[in-house]
């Protein structure tokens, strides 16, 4: 089956998504794997794209400088940072988003919130996002949009449409875990991606363990 590469992911949900249907799935993040997988990478990931992957899921990279709710602070920034960290750290994000936008792999998918137009600007072959999903489309009673940009990746089909318009995310209390918690990827959508993205990578790989 196919290489897989999830970027900026520490839970394994997406990694496990793809491991489950027979590929050879791996997730990479800065922090190890919550899982303890010994099919993660602890490191940057944009050492790992020439690594010969059929498929790369950035699953959620640091979107605080590109999103729309962060351009205030390019303008005034908050308190403990100047306006010069503010554009610094708004750089740094773009560049990583455009590492992996232009990454050497044939299907890749981009996960990130709307993106302001700062951050649109600093991005090398920049195009607007294929798609936004929400988390009830696919089985999860909650709204938390997210965008997609694909390359060589049709947009994905709802697979579970519920009730539900809880913003969990959103009405989190402020605690040292609440990031870790707001990063982490909704196994419904992972499940749609595993199922329909992976039945367009070749079969002719296979998986050395399965241990996930």
């Amino acid at each position: 089956m196919g290489r897989v590469l999830v970027a900026c992911e520490f839970s394994g949900v997406v990694r496990r998504a793809f491991a489950a249907r027979g590929h050879d799935a791996w997730s990479c993040d800065l922090l190890p794997a919550d899982d303890r997988s010994n099919r993660h990478i602890t490191g940057d990931a944009r050492d790992y794209l020439r690594d010969g992957w059929d498929l790369l899921v950035v699953a959620h990279p640091p979107c605080t400088r590109l999103c729309n709710s962060g351009d205030r602070w390019l303008s005034v920034p908050p308190p403990g940072k100047t306006l010069e960290q503010m554009r610094a750290e708004l750089r740094e994000a773009a560049a990583l988003f455009s590492a992996f936008w232009n990454a050497p792999v044939e299907r890749v998918c981009v996960e990130n919130p709307v993106m302001h137009k700062h951050g649109k600007a600093l991005i090398r072959n920049y195009e607007e996002p294929a798609q936004s999903v929400q988390p009830w489309q696919f089985g999860h009673g909650e709204t938390k949009r997210t965008c997609f940009w694909l390359r060589g990746l049709p947009a994905l089909t709802p697979t579970n449409v519920v009730p539900g318009r809880e913003q969990r995310v959103h009405r989190m209390g402020e605690t040292k875990d609440r990031w870790k918690e707001r990063s982490r990827f909704f196994p419904g959508i992972a499940a749609a991606m595993a199922d329909q993205w992976g039945s367009l990578l070749p079969e002719d790989q296979l998986m050395l363990t399965a241990d996930w």
